[in-house]
């Protein structure tokens, strides 16, 4: 078990939002992560510590999206479907915090930092999806901000099993503590 401080931990929850849990993922399905999320998110407002939902969104003509020339560009419809950035139905609650943010991680040009900084967060609960994409981005970028991190392995999922398991497997445990949502308590 991990046990956590309520008043210097925040649960932060990646892409948690209609247009992402549609796609295809592996090991853990989306219906599943979701449900993780939302025992986890009910677990740290139960013990009052902050709940912060991240999605993603761009805007129509994607000209806020990352300029980069890149080999293989993501593949997302265009204009986006209105609801694509709505979180899942039942995961907000007025007392979280929301980011939006228009990369992968959850830090860069996001208030993310300030946010937990100004309420005495020390320590990261980190889940969601994609594995390797947005949850390992904003996790390398919290790791070099400084916070300790948690993340549960079967509250995350990727667009393949060898994707999930190559960053549980080889960066995850370099970078933070793995677990499992179960093992996880926000109290002491």
């Amino acid at each position: 078990m991990i046990s956590l401080d309520p008043k210097t931990t925040a649960l932060v929850l990646i892409d948690l939002q209609k247009g992402i849990l549609t796609m295809p993922v592996l090991p853990h399905t989306s219906q599943g992560v979701l449900e993780k999320g939302m025992t986890l998110a009910g677990s740290a407002r139960a013990a009052g510590s902050p709940v912060v939902l991240v999605h993603v969104g761009f805007a129509p003509d994607f000209a806020d999206a990352p300029p980069g020339i890149v080999d293989q560009p993501p593949g997302v419809a265009s204009p986006l479907p209105d609801d694509w950035t709505s979180f899942a139905p039942g995961l907000r609650q007025p007392s979280d915090l929301v980011v939006l943010k228009r990369q992968w991680g959850a830090f860069t040009g996001t208030d993310l930092d300030l946010q937990l900084r100004r309420r005495g967060i020390r320590t990261i609960v980190l889940a969601g999806i994609a594995t390797n994409l947005g949850v390992e981005s904003t996790l390398r970028h919290a790791w070099e901000l400084g916070y300790d991190v948690v993340v549960p392995e079967d509250a995350c999922t990727s667009l393949s099993e060898a994707l999930h398991r190559m960053a549980f497997t080889h960066i995850f445990p370099r970078l933070c503590r793995v677990t499992r949502t179960n093992e996880i308590v926000f109290g002491e």
